[in-house]
């Protein structure tokens, strides 16, 4: 009789308990009523409502809600464009020139960019953010749409061909209704990344610019407060929302890409 992999069910065990046991007490945290992380003093919902009347807080997650729909939206234009010419053309360069962004450390993507936006006399501020996000979500968007195009039937664009649809037609009848789940994946893919990210928002935003992340970062550095546990246990929820939706849309998305 074939035994089981006690060994590897162990180990599978504690690398799970250890990136979610973590997550697991921020958000017990959250509910603790005590300015305190050493013990549990009882539930409360206060710092919640506190969070909701922090204008600073606020201000920061208008901003990086306003940074991460404008950066999904455009680099889902722009990654749905450059997956669709990956695809179709072949050509050796673009991969590099489009999924580099994504091969590269992320404190490298900031501060390159931090250099462009300086050498350009370029003002830091919503837009660079707004701008930096959009150079690297494009490539995430990118790959979804290549691999949802590599999974689609060619001979239904053909068939239209032979019917007389141009190729944009086809495109716009035919390809893109079939690649849209893709596509709407890459877009929540996108707000993902960039609602919640850090590095490269860091080192683009300028002074006076304030996202949530960076809001958390300039709290933390006091101390890990409950309302520091409430905002990331927000940020958490809305983030593994999207990361649910975008997979129940493009079931293949996470073994394509």
């Amino acid at each position: 009789m074939r035994r089981k992999p006690v060994a590897l069910w162990v180990a599978a065990g504690a690398g799970y308990a250890f990136l979610y046991i973590p997550l697991v007490i921020v958000i017990v945290y959250s509910f603790n009523n005590s300015r305190l992380n050493a013990e549990w003093v009882g539930f409360t919902l206060d710092w919640y409502d506190k969070l909701f009347h922090n204008d600073e807080m606020l201000t920061a997650a208008g901003n990086s809600l306003l940074i991460a729909l404008t950066a999904s939206l455009a680099s889902t234009v722009l990654g749905t464009m450059a997956g669709v010419a990956m695809y179709r053309y072949r050509l050796r360069l673009l991969p590099l020139l489009v999924l580099t962004p994504i091969a590269i450390p992320e404190i490298l993507m900031g501060v390159s960019l931090l250099i462009f936006f300086v050498l350009v006399n370029f003002t830091l501020g919503l837009v660079s953010v707004t701008l930096a996000h959009i150079a690297f979500c494009i490539g995430f968007v990118a790959i979804v749409v290549r691999a949802r195009l590599a999974g689609m039937d060619e001979s239904l664009i053909e068939a239209a061909r032979d019917c007389g649809a141009t190729p944009g037609k086809a495109f716009w009848r035919i390809t893109l209704p079939l690649i849209m789940p893709g596509v709407v994946a890459g877009a929540l893919m996108a707000f993902t990344l960039s609602i919640d990210d850090f590095v490269i928002t860091f080192f683009t935003a300028g002074a006076g610019t304030v996202t949530l992340p960076l809001q958390i970062y300039s709290m933390i550095k006091i101390a890990v407060t409950p309302e520091v546990n409430a905002v990331s246990t927000l940020l958490m929820l809305l983030t593994l929302l999207l990361i649910v939706v975008a997979t129940r849309i493009s079931p293949s998305l996470l073994r394509s890409s």
